[in-house]
């Protein structure tokens, strides 16, 4: 963001409008403003103005017409401010040589604008008055309307040339470095050092949202935040084929074989349980009668708030589903001492021995890092001293003495955060944590053997479902899914709010209706999606930065349901499915036999899939700190420096 010193010539001028930019969480500064048409001497922009600053919590259930107003670079709050504290939100500027394409969603009353590196920005209209401003704003832009999403409208390549676009930023000096070739150093550094580059980002990131200013950011952590502000991407060549390398995914499957899916069935979300089905659910003795049907139930609708705290410890195994109420009580206790032996196990540990414990000492130091930094603006880990933090502080240590194989890595206290804040015990989240960890502790493994295969099963399903969108990520350097890494992790932790999160992870527990639900989420927000990667024709960089800007403004309902129809899709065409597709949606194999490394590179891409219906249009990694066990069972695995590299073809067996 950049700020003329010029004064700007307004050409029109439209009021009452939100802005929400890229990346910003719910809990930061909110305002109502205008979004004008300002001509420059070097240029016209679309230009966004604050009117009056507010804040509102996360908590505050509202209209999204109201939500959220952001400017390109995120506002964290200083220590020193409170959770109602005043900020200022700062005047959001989109050059029209920098603007890709705009669509106008929700009837008229939201406008989104896509720039050509993948930055997006969401304006909600006090009127529906979205049209109108595109229609000014086609008095001075050329559009072409997109051929699959009649509400998309794409900016002619003529419009503006990149030597247009190189002096324009020249005559505003906006670096004292070649920016351009910094990014590119650091691209190559990402791909020749990922491990060691990624951390460094991650740590450098940290610091950037926590303690800095913005608008005092160097160009070198500007950069670092642009390609990084999702945290993604500890992958590169190592994992499922480098695009440095020539290495791609390979679909495998019977050669010309044709899978058509049907169209799409509506599938509406349900109300959430209530407290009269949960007691419904109960004998005389407390036991859980029919968890199926609360599995379904939940499912379909979640939980309603009051019920979160005892319904949670049954989808985490804290509590047997047919235990008793005294059962459970005796099953406390029992747990309560074994957690503070735990913990006093590393509570008694002297200084003296920590120097000769180096892989408890490194863990130990990363969660000291890590909890300054989870959810501190949320109110319940807001301030100084919070005795919360102190909680999940001494939840994670003692996970480290529960699990020592695994240990602590980056992202387990994105999951812990709100678990703890929502059962408010120390206990009762700690072995919630364990049974939440128990579904995912493949995510954090150190050779990220579980990570590269849900990747590979996300390319897999697209495939299937979208077969021009994953070819189209094929030919842009994206097929290994990698700007997919953080939603998988961290289960779309930093997608949703505080509010939707839980709701999402709540559906995710039920295991229902396939154990790899999370995967058909990612391919229903990718085929909302397709028509603004492709008709942007965005590349690899515009692939990644549009995806992480999608953070906060993906809608759950629809996403959840659309992946319900996604997978009875799959459903009815299940007979003609291949082996790899039928793991995944948690059906079992028909062929017992799979394809030898060999035969891969024979059979690559024979698989041809169609489906007649269109679309909709509607990194952060692990960082660990000591070695793991290794997943090296697989005769398709290659290992070499300590690290699992994919063969070129992908043994099925993998998966």
């Amino acid at each position: 963001m950049f700020e003329p010193t010029e004064p700007g010539k307004e050409l029109c001028i439209h009021t009452g409008v939100v802005l929400r930019g890229a990346n910003v969480r719910e809990d930061e500064v909110h305002s109502s403003g205008t979004l004008n048409i300002v001509e420059y001497s070097f240029g016209k922009c679309i230009e966004w103005k604050p009117q009056e600053v507010s804040v509102v919590s996360e908590n505050q259930d509202q209209d999204p017409e109201w939500s959220v107003v952001e400017s390109h670079t995120r506002r964290t709050r200083t220590s020193s401010e409170g959770p109602d504290s005043l900020g200022r939100a700062r005047t959001v500027r989109i050059l029209f040589f920098d603007l890709k394409s705009v669509r106008i969603n929700h009837g008229g009353q939201q406008l989104i604008f896509m720039q050509k590196d993948g930055t997006t920005y969401v304006a909600f209209f006090q009127l529906s008055n979205a049209e109108s401003f595109v229609s000014s704003l086609k008095g001075f832009i050329k559009f072409e309307k997109a051929k699959s999403d009649r509400n998309l409208f794409l900016v002619s390549d003529s419009e503006y040339s990149s030597t247009v676009l190189k002096s324009s930023f020249a005559e505003l000096d906006l670096f004292q470095e070649n920016t351009s070739d910094y990014v590119w150093k650091f691209v190559k550094n990402l791909h020749n050092r990922p491990y060691e580059t990624t951390l460094e980002a991650f740590s450098k990131l940290a610091d950037i949202w926590l303690y800095k200013e913005p608008v005092k950011q160097p160009v070198e952590e500007a950069v670092a935040d642009l390609l990084n502000r999702s945290l993604t991407v500890d992958l590169t060549s190592q994992a499922l084929g480098s695009s440095g390398s020539g290495e791609e995914y390979e679909v495998i499957g019977q050669p010309g074989h044709k899978i058509i899916l049907p169209p799409r069935p509506p599938c509406p979300r349900g109300a959430p349980l209530s407290q009269e089905q949960w007691d419904r659910c109960k004998d005389s003795e407390g036991r859980i009668t029919n968890p199926d049907a609360i599995r379904e139930i939940i499912f379909r609708g979640g939980i309603i708030p009051s019920l979160r705290y005892e319904v949670w410890k049954f989808l985490l195994n804290y509590y047997p589903w047919n235990s008793t109420v005294s059962e459970r009580i005796e099953l406390k206790k029992l747990k309560t001492d074994e957690y503070y032996r735990m913990k006093l196990q590393w509570k008694s540990m002297s200084a003296d021995q920590e120097t000769r414990f180096s892989d408890y000492r490194d863990r130990k130091s990363l969660i000291e890092k890590d909890v300054n930094r989870t959810d501190r603006t949320h109110p319940y880990y807001y301030g100084e001293n919070n005795p919360h933090l102190s909680q999940l502080y001494d939840i994670l240590m003692t996970y480290i003495m529960y699990n020592f194989d695994l240990g602590y890595v980056q992202g387990m206290s994105d999951l812990l955060s709100p678990i703890l804040c929502l059962m408010d015990s120390e206990v009762d989240a700690f072995w919630s944590f364990v049974g939440f960890m128990d579904k995912v502790s493949s995510n954090f493994e150190m050779d990220q053997a579980g990570m590269k295969a849900q990747l590979c099963q996300l390319n897999n399903l697209l495939q299937i479902t979208e077969p021009q969108l994953a070819q189209y990520l094929i030919k842009n350097e994206s097929g290994n899914m990698f700007f997919c890494f953080r939603w998988l992790l961290v289960l779309f932790k930093r997608e949703f709010n505080a509010i939707d999160i839980i709701k999402l992870w709540e559906v995710l527990w039920t295991d229902l209706p396939c154990k790899n639900f999370h995967l058909l989420i990612c391919t229903a927000i990718l085929d909302t999606e397709k028509s603004a990667l492709m008709e942007n024709r965005y590349g690899f960089t515009e692939i990644l930065k549009h995806i992480n800007d999608l953070s906060l403004h993906i809608e759950l309902p629809w996403t959840l349901s659309k992946a319900e129809g996604i997978y009875h899709q799959l459903m009815a065409v299940a007979p003609n499915l291949p082996d790899h597709i039928r793991t995944v949606i948690g059906l079992e194999p028909l062929n017992n036999t799979s394809p030898s490394t060999s035969d891969l590179d024979e059979e690559s891409n024979d698989v041809t899939v169609t489906n007649d219906q269109t679309a909709d249009g509607d990194s952060f990694n692990g960082e660990k700190t000591s070695n793991r066990r290794d997943s090296n069972e697989s005769g398709n695995i290659k290992i070499g420096n300590d690290e699992v590299a994919f063969e070129r073809g992908l043994n099925m067996f993998y998966m």
